[in-house]
């Protein structure tokens, strides 16, 4: 049976500029299941990233819920907010984000060093984020040493690292070349088929698109029902 995770309701988004009101999301009504691979899809400037943020906890809602589970994530404070995100939310960007002066084992460590984890507890966790994403081999090497889809999986590995529940990428493959592209990719569909993480993608691509269980699209603010399914790809039951 599905489990809904993440259920947004009736959310607006609206920022300001000086007196000026600027929508960014309106009203969008979404439910994300236990262990699914949504894509959010859409034009640049379409509130994407917007949407993604929101899901994380980085922003809140101008109006609206939103649910993770069984917290009310809109409802908590910054210092709620903070110690909810680093306990569940594993963040990939498309520009790796790596400290070019830390290895890759440290790199991946560092989210865990506001943990309460023992130092061998940390070597665990990393050596083992790092077998997953196929880098065992290289965790002595510095970001420079390493090409882009190594990069990316080392973020990858550093997202996945305290073992969250959601993983949230906002254009992960927009920065390599398809070869690497398609391996990430693959390795995304791998840690929702495999290890039940709960993945939202942001992308404008919709070949990257098109590997996720479930696409939904968003223009100019609005979100459109799914129009495109991936079962054939994942079994249809989620973690219980």
């Amino acid at each position: 049976m599905t489990e809904p995770l993440i259920q947004i309701d009736h959310v607006s988004k609206v920022y300001h500029r000086d007196s000026i009101e600027i929508p960014v999301l309106e009203d969008i009504n979404l439910t994300v299941n236990r262990g699914e691979f949504l894509a959010l899809m859409g034009p640049s400037g379409s509130g994407k990233t917007t949407l993604l943020n929101l899901m994380a906890g980085i922003d809140k809602p101008t109006r609206g819920r939103i649910r993770v589970g069984d917290r009310e994530v809109s409802a908590m404070s910054e210092t709620e907010l903070a110690r909810w995100r680093a306990d569940n939310v594993g963040f990939i960007f498309q520009l790796y984000n790596l400290i070019p002066v830390l290895t890759a084992f440290e790199n991946v460590e560092l989210p865990l060093l506001l943990t309460r984890l023992s130092k061998k507890e940390r070597r665990e966790h990393v050596q083992t984020a790092l077998a997953i994403v196929g880098l065992q081999d290289r965790m002595d090497h510095y970001p420079r040493q390493l090409s882009g889809g190594q990069e990316q999986r080392v973020a990858i590995a550093r997202a996945i690292g305290t073992d969250p529940a959601i993983l949230v990428a906002d254009e992960p493959t927009g920065d390599l070349d398809a070869k690497n592209a398609d391996e990430i990719l693959d390795l995304l569909n791998r840690l929702t088929s495999e290890f039940k993480k709960t993945i939202v993608l942001v992308t404008h691509d919709p070949r990257a698109a098109a590997r996720a269980r479930r696409m939904v699209h968003l223009d100019k603010g609005v979100l459109t029902p799914a129009n495109a399914s991936r079962a054939a790809h994942f079994p249809s039951e989620a973690r219980p």
